[in-house]
């Protein structure tokens, strides 16, 4: 009798069905069909940082380049910086400032005719010279504020210093390292709606629902002369004027109203250099560019660009359908911290300071080897613009779709390279900063979501919200880093501070959070 052979057992079944239905990785039968070409990495300033080397297409990911540039310059793996290369076109006046998916691809697609023989220059930025830590702890609960915490902002020199601005008529200065109040700043007779740090730490301005401005000391705690008057209704917010373009008569500051209009001050004499009028409705919001233009939005529903200098109307961005709430610039950060960079000495000189500020804000805003300094606008029809009004006039790059709610708050990642956006629907959503492309939602917050703050690496993003906690995210893996319940009401204000060592929080409770790692 022949021997009959059992079935297969559901197991082995199972086991074949995988088999047949994985994809088998094909990446190194492809590698030498798509052969190699020749990489010479560059610095910032052009010289080379190692041996021209060898590296196959199928290889060449941003990631896999970043690593083998670590590894050629003999750096442990705890040590690796990770970089951004922008390519040199062989042959031709071209920089591809965005490392593409398809390498070969690209170089063909620039008349690259044999790029198997060709050497490709890389320049390699740097982007995290050092990593910041999520926030875990609170490390001090300070009340004084008798009413609730409206805005916050840390001093850009040092994270020591903490300003609030409060319902309670006052702002404060706040030592973040003792956890205990320095100064109480008082003179306003309003609601104070705004505080804001000039880039070289030496001034704190304030708006108010008095309408007027005033100018601090954090030195002393004491009023900066008399107060800046000629506003009708509420000052909603502040813009300095960049460390690099400041004039010799001293620093300026654009103030934004309620009463439609937007006033240049010179900060030493409290004169208003120009007024800017145009919009029908109230500025909710102002920033003041690195190369010398001012950008307002409005509840008139358009964004404005104005020339500083000359205090002219240059653009009207009109593609809103209702209020704008909130813009941002792409070198927000380095605008706002002028010449003071992580574990950098300060330049002794005014020239050094001067081109440290100037250098770091070109950098930021720089895009295929020319500034161009990217904006983008939140509002309440649910959307977000991207504008890049130096070379595209008033014509969006990219509208932004994806909120279900108002939307309250937009910024920038520090590199650059991200837009972070947070609304009424409770979430947070991340962008490509370059097209404005849609990259992760980033759900947890179960109310809506008020502000959001970037750590100075742009790998961390911590958010606040009505539900009353704080949420630190990891940006590139869109996971809840750390949750921060902590306050006893709406967190309505969130500022990160530049060194990345600490988190300070106010809200409705009245009570300054400082969270630390």
């Amino acid at each position: 009798m022949a021997t009959v052979i059992p079935p297969p057992s559901k197991r082995q079944r199972r086991e074949e069905l995988e088999r047949t239905q994985n994809q088998k990785d094909v990446a190194p039968l492809l590698a030498d069909e798509l052969g190699s070409f020749k990489a010479r990495f560059i610095d910032s300033d052009g010289n080379q940082m190692t041996d021209v080397i060898e590296i196959n297409f199928a290889d060449a990911s941003e990631k896999n380049v970043s690593v083998l540039l670590n590894t050629l310059l003999e750096r442990d793996r705890e040590d690796f910086t990770p970089y951004r290369f922008r390519i040199h076109v062989p042959g031709k006046d071209i920089i591809v400032d965005q490392y593409p998916t398809d390498l070969l691809g690209l170089l063909q697609k620039h008349g690259v005719l044999n790029p198997f023989e060709t050497t490709i220059t890389l320049s390699a930025e740097p982007q995290a010279v050092f990593r910041v830590q999520a926030v875990s702890r609170m490390a001090h609960r300070i009340p004084g504020h008798g009413q609730p915490i409206l805005s916050c902002e840390f001093s850009p020199a040092s994270a020591k210093l903490f300003a609030t601005g409060s319902g309670d008529n006052t702002a404060r200065i706040w030592d973040t390292e003792t956890g205990t109040p320095k100064y109480t700043l008082k003179g306003h007779t309003g609601w104070v709606l705004g505080v804001s740090w000039s880039p070289d730490a030496e001034k704190l301005a304030t708006c108010s629902m008095d309408k007027t401005v005033r100018i601090w000391d954090p030195e002393t705690g004491k009023a900066v002369g008399a107060p800046f008057t000629g506003h009708a209704k509420w000052v909603l917010a502040l813009a300095w004027e960049p460390y690099h373009l400041r004039r010799e008569d001293g620093p300026r500051l654009a103030s934004a109203s309620k009463d439609g209009t937007v006033r240049i001050w010179m900060v030493n004499t409290g004169r208003t250099e120009h007024s800017l009028s145009g919009h029908k409705s109230s500025v909710t919001c102002v920033k003041w560019g690195g190369e010398g233009m001012i950008y307002t939005g409005s509840h008139d529903k358009t964004v404005r660009v104005w020339d500083a200098v000359k205090g002219t109307l240059v653009h009207t961005m009109t593609s809103h359908g209702h209020w704008i709430n909130s813009l941002a610039l792409s070198s927000d950060f380095q605008i706002k911290t002028g010449y003071f960079a992580h574990n950098e000495e300060v330049p002794a000189t005014e020239e050094g300071k001067r081109a440290k500020a100037k250098g770091r804000f070109e950098a930021a805003a720089k895009i295929n080897g020319k500034v161009a300094e990217r904006l983008v606008s939140a509002s309440d029809d649910f959307t977000m613009f991207l504008w890049d009004p130096t070379n595209n006039g008033n014509k969006h790059v990219a509208r932004l779709l994806g909120h279900q709610n108002r939307v309250n708050d937009v910024k920038f990642s520090p590199s650059g390279e991200f837009i972070a956006s947070v609304g009424w629907d409770n979430s947070t959503k991340i962008w490509n900063a370059r097209d404005g492309k849609f990259l992760k939602s980033l759900r947890g917050h179960v109310a809506p979501v008020y502000q959001c703050s970037w750590s100075a690496d742009s790998r961390l993003l911590v958010t606040g919200s009505k539900d009353c906690t704080l949420k630190v995210w990891n940006v590139r893996t869109g996971a809840l880093a750390k949750d921060l319940p902590g306050h006893d009401d709406e967190v309505y204000a969130v500022s990160w501070s530049p060194d990345g060592k600490a988190v300070g929080s106010g809200g409705k409770d009245k009570a300054v959070r400082l969270w630390k790692n």
